[in-house]
């Protein structure tokens, strides 16, 4: 019973807390720190303290502190605090740093499985960041999608094609969980490819093969792929590359769930190349290319040999591979199938014999014409010196016998000779069954005693007594034998069905592959169903974004991946504010000074936190001493505001007269077409990247109307150039066109056209073709770089060739791989370089510090992918010898 003195004291502290004053706040933790230290109960004061400290940290300049508060609030699992919780998660899904967005994403899972009442308040949230263009957000935030709403499939429409062409440049862990869920919506959007009647659009590398004729029937059928359909497959086909197997896995079962079944062995070599890995990895993966292989044999049989077992393989790795090999045989490989098979019965592993002599029942049932060749293998079997393989021969041999009773006489007049022999009891009781059932068949009779007596002396167990006491009231009629005893006959000689032998992985198919219900052949909690194929493809309209048209004042383009009901208000959500004001991953530093100088707009008022009245908290919780020491220490924490120097864009260092072929002569029947990437600023759009085309004639007849379809299957933002009316023979034009490609590396694919024909192009720039120079002096290079550490910075150390030493070759080499500034250094053996990228405006800052025969390579920007890829470009361009 609390006094009321303590009582009042702690209202004393409550109102400290919720002071404006940060020294009351300081002295109030001081003082509660106390108490609890003097063994108090100081819990009323919980709601409170969390509240300080929340508003406190989530408000930080660093964005490691920003999201390790929300890390921290969203991992007390207490209900009174689900409103902070749910406020902090709305304002960090706003904030301007991809990485505490992130953290909001994870965040939204705990809240849910805290509170399952939140979910609509929820999926607003996970609408928001679902538009989201960062990679590092994307997987984050599509797991909270399946994870609190799987069946809201319309807040994916928008977001669809986005998400595939992210897909390449996410973490592995995000990439796994996209593909799963792009899996389950496809099955819901698109018909079902598996019809005979299909045709498969121009990517397909088979179209442009075909000859004339073949492509006029084709185009009489009434199916064709949906573009959005071949857009998810053609993006996951690189995966199959990735070193982690859990990629390769997903991407798998999304080609075998939503792939043409000509396209299907696109997976083979990949799923093989993973058997190299950890039993572990190799166990799911088996399990997988079991499922598979009984449906489509022809995908692996070619890597037959892969499957062979080795004498160091675990009995489960085994099992796996002799069921796979028992799927692959058919009749042109069943001899080869069948030597392996006799190596593996003189196994030591006594469980892998057995199962090797099953695998041979299975394909004796299988494939007809080597049935009498099984039946008289598993006869010699039976002479064998182990008792289990003799059983386990018995066993099989039995079902085998009753799929022709009548045509083995012989077989069982042998296995009558050998029945004082076994002594293992299975053995024994099917023998037993087989001289019983199928003795009729023989001309001679059994010598006394009978086999069943002689069985029973043999085994006294109490379930054959049980067993016998029952079938003797049955069939020996006596004074207590019921009306039963009369259908005996009917009851125990009734003709019985021949056994099937078929795989166990038979039926697994109804489960998703690479899932854990996969695995266990069981519906695990949680488990998604894929669901079947639509007869009729919805409307597929819902997955078209607006495109807003570049203007002629050169205001910035964007492609705004939103649904058409959003207001042009909400925009400055996640997208713009990321994008547009350089998503400033380092706001340790820069994100402060917007706050202070910016007015927020009405349409975007956010709640605050630092409200002091917005719910009555009410708890009985313990706060630990430990995290109160922690949060104070936090309390004490100085940030610095400073002011974020402008990025002004400078003319190119370098230009590359480098072309890149975009169409080929030959593809393109005379025309062709060369790109090249004018590194200056696009005069079309402030975040497109300035290209250049040359388009030439081949032939020797005139090309008219050469043109850029307007149906993009990437949906990146492309200013097409005007069209070219006629093109003369043997004659070149230049044109310039812009992209945006969202800072990404993806490739932006579109149709290059005549007046008669249509060619798919692909363009992938380089990473250091998506910057722009930019101009600064060293000391503000130095506060900037001093920003961008951390999780934001990549370096490396290489030892560099004598004749890159120079600072001429050093500054030619680097601006040679990317589009940077070069920046004065007062420092010897230093070199700075500065710029930023074309659609989000991010800082990018190189450093190369020379320390003979070594030098070592900084990358500061707050984009982590196009910093690691750069890195790499650099050190190769430093290493390598030569222009």
């Amino acid at each position: 019973m609390l006094s009321p003195w303590f009582l009042c004291r702690n209202e004393d502290l409550k109102e400290m807390l919720e002071s404006n004053k940060e020294s009351l706040k300081l002295e109030a933790m001081k003082r509660i720190v106390g108490l609890i230290a003097k063994g108090k109960n100081a819990s009323e004061l919980f709601p409170a303290v969390v509240k300080n400290v929340a508003s406190k940290n989530i408000e930080d300049p660093n964005q490691l502190i920003r999201a390790s508060a929300l890390r921290v609030l969203s991992s007390i699992r207490v209900p009174i605090i689900v409103p902070i919780m749910m406020l902090a998660i709305k304002e960090a899904a706003t904030d301007l740093s991809p990485y505490v967005r992130k953290t909001a994403a994870h965040a939204i899972q705990k809240l849910f499985s805290l509170d399952p009442d939140q979910k609509e308040h929820l999926i607003e949230v996970i609408e928001k960041l679902l538009k989201d263009k960062s990679t590092l957000v994307a997987g984050s935030v599509v797991m909270a999608f399946e994870e609190v709403c799987p069946d809201r499939i319309d807040l994916i429409h928008k977001n669809y094609r986005k998400l595939c062409n992210l897909l390449v440049d996410v973490e592995e862990w995000g990439q796994v969980v996209i593909i799963h869920m792009l899996t389950r919506y496809a099955r819901t959007q698109f018909v079902s490819p598996w019809r005979e009647d299909a045709v498969f659009d121009e990517n397909s590398e088979k179209a442009f093969y075909d000859s004339e004729e073949e492509r006029r029937v084709d185009q009489s059928k009434p199916y064709i792929m949906d573009p959005d359909h071949r857009l998810l497959l053609r993006n996951t086909k690189p995966l199959l590359q990735s070193r982690n197997t859990a990629v390769v896995m997903a991407v798998s079962q999304l080609y075998w769930h939503l792939s043409p079944k000509h396209e299907l062995s696109i997976i083979t070599k990949s799923l093989v190349r993973l058997l190299r890995s950890h039993r572990e990895v190799q166990y799911i993966v088996l399990q997988n290319i079991a499922t598979m292989s009984i449906q489509r044999k022809g995908m692996f049989e070619p890597f037959m040999k892969s499957f062979y077992v080795r004498s160091t393989d675990a009995t489960h790795i085994k099992t796996l591979k002799l069921e796979i090999l028992t799927n692959l045989a058919n009749e042109a490989n069943i001899s080869t199938i069948l030597r392996e098979f006799q190596t593996y019965v003189k196994s030591q592993d006594k469980a892998f014999a057995a199962a090797t002599i099953q695998a041979i029942g299975c394909c004796a049932t299988n494939i007809s014409e080597v049935t009498d060749t099984c039946l008289n293998g598993l006869v010699l079997l039976l002479s064998n010196r182990d008792e289990t393989v003799v059983a386990e021969s018995v066993v099989v041999i039995k079902k085998l016998l009753q799929t022709q009773p009548s045509q083995h006489s012989d077989i069982i007049k042998h296995m009558a000779k050998l029945f004082d022999n076994i002594t293992v009891r299975d053995g024994v009781i099917h023998i037993n069954l087989t001289l019983d059932v199928f003795g009729e068949h023989c001309l001679f009779r059994w010598p006394r005693p009978s086999p069943m007596r002689r069985t029973l002396s043999n085994f006294r167990s109490s379930t054959l007594l049980d067993r016998t006491r029952f079938i003797r009231q049955l069939i020996v009629p006596n004074e207590k034998s019921g009306a039963l005893s009369k259908y005996a006959r009917r009851i125990l000689m009734a003709p019985k069905p021949a056994p099937v032998l078929q795989s166990a992985f038979k039926d697994r198919d109804r489960f998703q592959l690479g899932t854990l219900s996969h695995t266990l052949n069981s519906q695990a909690s949680g488990y998604l169903e894929l669901s079947d194929w639509p007869a009729v493809a919805p409307d597929q309209s819902v997955r078209n974004v607006e495109v807003v048209e570049p203007q002629k004042n050169g205001n910035a383009v964007k492609v705004e991946s939103r649904s058409e009901s959003e207001s042009g208000s909400e925009s400055s959500s996640s997208e713009s504010s990321s994008e547009s004001r350089s998503e400033l991953d380092s706001d340790s530093d820069s994100g402060t000074d917007q706050k202070k100088n910016t007015k927020p707009k009405p349409v975007q008022s956010k709640p605050v936190i630092k409200s002091t009245n917005t719910v009555p908290f009410f708890v009985n919780c313990m706060c630990s001493l430990l995290h109160l020491c922690v949060f104070l220490a936090c309390q004490f924490d100085a940030v610095s505001w400073p002011v974020r120097v402008s990025l002004q864009a400078s003319s190119p260092v370098f230009v590359p007269e480098t072309s890149h072929e975009l169409l080929h002569r030959m593809t393109g029947k005379g025309l062709s077409a060369q790109y090249r990437f004018t590194r200056q600023p696009c005069i079309y759009g402030n975040s497109m990247v300035s290209l250049q085309l040359t388009l030439s004639n081949r032939t020797d007849q005139a090309l008219e109307n050469i043109h850029i379809s307007e149906k993009s299957s990437t949906g990146q933002n492309i200013h097409r150039f005007n069209a070219i009316e006629r093109l003369e023979p043997q004659a070149s034009v230049t044109v310039s066109m812009g992209v945006d490609f969202n800072d990404s590396t993806q490739t932006a694919n579109f149709q290059l056209c005549t007046k008669e024909d249509e060619f798919s192009v692909s363009i992938q720039p380089a990473v250091g073709e998506l910057l722009l120079p930019i101009t600064m002096s060293e000391a503000d290079f130095t506060k900037e770089q001093g920003k961008l550490v951390g999780m934001n910075e990549s370096s490396a150390t290489i030892t560099i060739t004598p004749e890159n030493v120079s600072s001429q070759s050093v500054n030619r080499k680097v601006v040679s791989v990317a589009n940077l500034g070069v920046i004065p250094s007062g420092q010897e053996n230093i070199y700075r370089f500065a710029g930023k990228t074309v659609s989000s405006g991010s800082l990018v800052l190189v450093s190369v510090a020379l320390k003979d025969p070594d030098a070592m390579i900084t990358i500061n920007t707050e984009k982590t992918v196009m910093g690691s890829m750069l890195l790499r470009q650099v050190k190769t361009a430093l290493t390598n010898s030569g222009p």
